[in-house]
């Protein structure tokens, strides 16, 4: 499975498909950062709000790299659930790449205030991130072409989710449990406090139940779809 990973990430950077998700991902660092600093866990909270929808896309391009014709023969070659796996995880890869990327960012233009509460803001934004993740991997991967089979159902799901994230996310929300945590965690991270450890593991297991069933649904239309 490794080679094939492998071979994935270096089809999407060396085909160039890499380059717009990373204007995005720079620009929106520059946006976030670029008016002063902030106390760790605000910073790292908002990066990882706004890095949703890149990873999601980003994951898109990614999956959507590889010819039909060539995915079906890594399918038939590795085993359908290896060669859906090999994509997710080469997705991983890239997202964490970008999400170390993004928290090392701000020190660059003293984004950060270290004298507020750095360390539990650092260990708050590196949750943060990787609440982030796994919900914009699965995103994305519902939005690929080997999902959808058409380009204009494949980016509705992608500005649609978007959307829906940030709606239903808000505050007061009458069904925040159908989109990942993304604002909620966003929120708890902009207190006058950090959150407690309950609210955390509350964030927590909301993640992982809701990338559990998005998953799942992508694995189902996967087989469906094969």
């Amino acid at each position: 499975m490794r080679p094939l990973v492998a071979m994935r990430i270096a089809g999407f950077v060396r085909g160039g498909r890499a380059l717009a998700p990373l204007i995005a991902v720079l620009v929106e660092l520059g946006i976030i950062y670029g008016g002063g600093a902030s106390p760790a866990a605000v910073a790292y909270g908002y990066s990882a709000a706004a890095l949703f929808p890149v990873l999601a896309w980003l994951t898109k391009l990614l999956l959507d790299t590889e010819p039909d014709v060539q995915r079906r023969l890594a399918r038939l070659s590795v085993g359908p659930a290896r060669e859906a796996t090999a994509g997710i995880l080469a997705a991983l890869v890239l997202s964490l790449a970008v999400c170390v990327a993004a928290m090392a960012a701000p020190w660059l233009f003293n984004g950060i205030d270290a004298s507020n509460a750095l360390g539990g803001g650092i260990a708050l934004g590196i949750l943060a991130h990787l609440l982030a993740v796994p919900p914009a991997i699965a995103v994305g991967a519902l939005a690929s072409r080997a999902v959808t089979r058409s380009v204009r159902l494949s980016l509705t799901i992608l500005v649609v989710a978007a959307v829906l994230v940030v709606v239903l996310g808000l505050s007061g929300s009458v069904a925040p449990w159908l989109v990942p945590p993304v604002m909620a965690t966003a929120r708890a991270l902009n207190g006058r406090h950090l959150p407690s450890p309950d609210r955390l593991a509350f964030l927590t297991g909301w993640a992982a139940l809701w990338c559990t069933v998005a998953f799942a649904a992508y694995g189902w239309l996967r087989r469906a779809r094969s």
